[in-house]
């Protein structure tokens, strides 16, 4: 198994309290600190995570997804069984938009442009993920710049499937590893930011009680 890339320091999650996006009586939505796992690791010491800090301020929080510890942002849960199977199906059938924000090294030649590469784990390197044209499950993402300076530039991404280090993957296929990201990029890309500069900036779904489509952000914080 490959080990992640460490820094003089670890980036930490700050502690208490999680902030609160949305609530109502079938789900909450919080902002998610970098640094933080979505359920708790097999260590005991990795027990911190977002289901356990979400129970303590409400007891009968449940998970409908997941969001990579290093990346940041909307993160929604459920508070009953039955907006949790409301959620998870709206996940399956691709109703719920994504939107994330990530700062890239380099300048993409283009403007925007769509991803399609299919993805499997890489088995002897897990976690890590890789491109595989054979065997790998279907994989796309809509891309576009926000923003150019220097030798970085701000883009929108847009995950069309849901498949583990997808955005990272693709991005570093592309020739742009996300600034930060301990698995994929290189070591200036790596060492340009103190964290994996990758947040879920905005989450599209429909409300379980009433069918209402809404849209929940967290503003990017870097």
């Amino acid at each position: 198994m490959t080990n992640r890339r460490s820094r003089n320091f670890f980036y930490t999650p700050p502690g208490g309290d999680l902030k609160i996006l949305y609530q109502d009586d079938d789900l909450v939505v919080f902002s998610k600190p970098a640094g933080l796992l979505s359920v708790p690791g097999k260590d005991p010491a990795h027990g911190d995570c977002m289901e356990a800090r979400a129970r303590r301020q409400f007891p009968e929080a449940l998970i409908v997804h997941r969001l990579d510890m290093d990346t940041s942002g909307v993160f929604l849960m459920a508070r009953n069984k039955q907006a949790q199977a409301n959620l998870g199906k709206q996940f399956e059938r691709r109703k719920v938009e994504k939107t994330y924000i990530a700062r890239i090294w380099g300048m993409p030649q283009q403007d925007n442009g769509h991803i399609d590469q299919p993805l499997r784990c890489d088995w002897p390197n897990r976690p890590r993920q890789m491109v595989c044209y054979e065997h790998g499950k279907p994989a796309t993402t809509l891309w576009q710049v926000l923003e150019k300076g220097g030798n970085r530039a701000l883009v929108s991404l847009k995950p069309e499937t849901g498949r583990s280090h997808q955005l990272r993957v693709h991005m570093a296929e592309m020739g742009h590893p996300i600034i930060g990201d301990p698995f994929y990029a290189h070591d200036d890309a790596f060492q340009a930011g103190p964290r994996l500069m990758l947040h879920a900036v905005e989450l599209s779904f429909y409300r379980p009680a009433d069918g209402e489509l809404i849209t929940i952000q967290d503003p990017v914080p870097f």
